[in-house]
């Protein structure tokens, strides 16, 4: 299936105006996938807020296993120290799984917060499932910004990669940065490590396609649509070989087996788009993808004809079924697959 719309990030175009006017509220709840941003942002907030020499004293941390109503309004009491404001800050706190009588006073606190006070919840490593349609989630909305930290566009994360790339001294183009993100992934926090790695590796100022392939990790995606890439190019022994890197990964068959399936489906889906005369811009609509995957997926689709992309996808959810269900060597039924794919009758 598709993944689904594209989800709300008005609070988070909210938080940037706040961030660039300085004027902030009292109320802001972080999650999302784009962990580097939230971090990010959340250095901001804290400096803007907690400036001077005092600021340390003006910071209350509350941990999830301390958090209770008391224990928030106590921290939220405390009058700022040689400031203008404080702010709480209560990491990993699972509001969905309060009592009836703390989310009413949690309601009550969020509603009543003092102009000097910033209360930050930040969703780090559990998510935020909260139930828009209860009354704490409500009163979140209303009192405070929910900032959804998704991940970024590419036009913005190639932009991204290259001032990275220039604070390190090196210049990259943007047609190599989209590269680097479709080999690495579009997670900011990741391609921070790699853009560090591939900078202190190349020798010349200008970063090459060597350069990133001699040191970047690939996702395991990349390296799945390489196989899928090499079968369109009917060349077997180079798809052979990618399993093979695959497997020196140390993924498990069933990894593999469920992001090629996925790989299927949209090039099943990319050849259906040409022969309905649709574009790149479609099937990246239509799969939540970026130009340059969508660019790529297009001119793999191109390779091969419906009829075999139908029959890969059906093949791929009979070996899934056989991997969970049947007891078979996981291996065996993967090169058994990929023998079938590489047959193009």
């Amino acid at each position: 299936m598709p993944p689904k719309g594209k989800p709300d990030t008005a609070g988070y175009k909210k938080f940037l105006k706040d961030l660039e006017s300085g004027i902030f509220g009292q109320l802001y709840l972080f999650h999302g996938e784009e962990t580097y941003l939230r971090d990010h942002y959340l250095g901001q907030l804290k400096d803007k807020l907690l400036a001077g020499g005092m600021g340390a004293f003006n910071l209350h941390e509350i941990a999830p296993k301390d958090i209770s109503p008391h224990a928030m309004e106590e921290a939220v009491d405390c009058l700022p120290m040689m400031g203008e404001r404080t702010v709480v800050l209560v990491t990993d706190f699972d509001l969905s799984k309060t009592g009836e009588k703390d989310r009413e006073d949690y309601i009550r606190i969020f509603s009543q917060l003092p102009e000097y006070c910033c209360v930050v919840l930040v969703y780090d490593l559990i998510p935020y499932k909260l139930d828009a349609r209860t009354k704490l989630a409500s009163a979140i909305k209303e009192h405070g910004t929910v900032v959804n930290f998704v991940r970024q566009e590419e036009n913005e994360l190639v932009k991204w990669v290259t001032r990275r790339f220039r604070a390190l001294g090196k210049r990259i183009d943007s047609r190599l940065a989209s590269e680097l993100i479709f080999l690495c992934g579009d997670l900011m926090h990741n391609l921070v490590g790699e853009i560090e790695k591939v900078g202190a590796y190349a020798k010349g100022e200008q970063i090459t396609r060597q350069d990133i392939e001699a040191v970047a990790t690939p996702q395991l995606d990349t390296v799945v649509f390489r196989m899928t890439d090499a079968i369109g190019e009917k060349n077997f022994d180079r798809a052979a070989g990618v399993l093979g890197e695959l497997y020196q990964m140390q993924e498990t068959p069933y990894v593999i087996m469920a992001s090629l399936g996925r790989q299927m489906r949209q090039l099943y889906s990319a050849r259906l788009a040409l022969e309905q005369g649709k574009g790149a811009s479609y099937v990246a609509d239509l799969w939540k993808l970026k130009p340059y995957p969508a660019d790529k997926l297009m001119t793999s689709a191109r390779r091969f004809s419906l009829k075999w992309c139908r029959k890969a996808v059906v093949r791929c959810g009979q070996t899934d079924l056989a991997m969970k269900s049947t007891g078979q060597d996981g291996k065996e039924l993967l090169t058994t697959l990929l023998l079938e794919l590489a047959d193009p009758a």
